[in-house]
């Protein structure tokens, strides 16, 4: 199947405002919050409304085609939470197109032939409906030594796994959440090969304490026996089927079929000025099936060329202002 968010000949505001004009028309949700903000058409970015994320845990977040019907057997991601929480849940009726974002996003910043994918996803295997894994999955699946796995919890890094991957010639990407890669190291430090990425996803507040980014990479490096340029992030979450990646740096990069902005909390229309802190608005196009314009919790601030820092979650109890357009279906 093709996807016109992956057709470079058009621009990114073309396929954006096309993609508005579709979500307006069949997204009952989305469109009900245009409506709130008097919003009916867009002829820039700036014109189209950022629906609050809060909005997955509220209500089934769908764009209903002709071309797709969406039933009981319907993938769908939930966010990860206890027992009794009210999480996201994000519905993906087409998995190939998830499976190409996925695929695309990480030969756009790597060269995934090389790459074995180990994965430390303690927390998130026993959510079965965790996008993570499912990403983890479709990447192991591209290695063609079979040595691509999930590492089994609260066991320390395997030396012999860790001697044949670099016997092979393969280079290691390891995946995992702070407070995994952390509990991790304790089970005992290990030198890794000095080519190896690491990949934090996130969840700086660990059981010890809430650290900063720049912190967790220094403790990662150090505990790992790499230099700092080899810890890198990836920006995802439930809502979104694409990631942005960090690369041995602070600053975020997108995928060319996503855009980053900064964005008023008071004023989520409008955009502040680079290098101010605000709130992360994402245009995702590999979200055609739900929503492409989110207005994330996330607190962050932005540079000129459109590389982005997360600086943490904002106050979740400002960022609840949909509640009121959405009714039951």
């Amino acid at each position: 199947m093709q996807y016109s968010f992956f057709d470079y000949s058009t621009s990114f505001d073309n396929k954006a405002l096309q993609v508005f004009q579709l979500q307006y028309e069949q997204n009952p949700i989305y469109r009900r919050f245009c409506e709130a903000l008097v919003v009916r058409e867009a002829t820039s970015l700036r014109d189209i409304p950022l629906l609050p994320i809060q909005a997955f845990k509220d209500a089934r977040v769908i764009t209903k085609t002709s071309s797709l019907i969406f039933q009981d057997s319907t993938l769908f991601f939930e966010s990860s939470g206890t027992s009794g929480m009210q999480r996201s849940r994000h519905f993906v009726p087409d998995p190939q197109l998830y499976h190409r974002s996925i695929i695309e996003g990480m030969k756009h910043f790597y060269t995934l032939d090389e790459l074995v994918i180990l994965a430390y996803t303690q927390g998130y295997n026993s959510n079965p409906h965790s996008s993570l894994v499912w990403m983890l999955n479709v990447l192991m699946e591209e290695d063609e030594t079979g040595k691509s796995q999930f590492l089994k919890s609260g066991t320390s890094l395997d030396y012999k796994l860790i001697n044949e991957i670099s016997a092979s010639g393969k280079r290691i990407m390891l995946f995992g959440a702070a407070f995994g890669l952390l509990d991790l190291q304790e089970f005992g430090n290990i030198d890794l090969p000095e080519d190896t990425i690491v990949m934090e996803t996130g969840g700086m507040k660990t059981h010890r304490r809430e650290m900063t980014r720049q912190e967790l990479h220094e403790k990662l490096a150090s505990g790992f026996g790499l230099p700092k340029v080899n810890i890198h992030s990836e920006y995802g979450m439930t809502e979104l089927l694409s990631q942005a990646y960090c690369r041995g740096n602070e600053w975020f990069e997108c995928v060319p079929w996503m855009q980053v902005s900064v964005r008023n909390p008071e004023n989520p229309m409008q955009e502040i000025p680079y290098g101010e802190e605000g709130l992360i608005g994402v245009i995702d196009l590999a979200n055609q099936y739900s929503c492409s314009f989110i207005l994330t919790g996330d607190k962050g601030i932005q540079n000129e060329k459109g590389q982005f820092q997360v600086l943490g979650r904002w106050n979740p109890a400002n960022l609840r202002g949909c509640n009121f357009l959405i009714d039951s279906d």
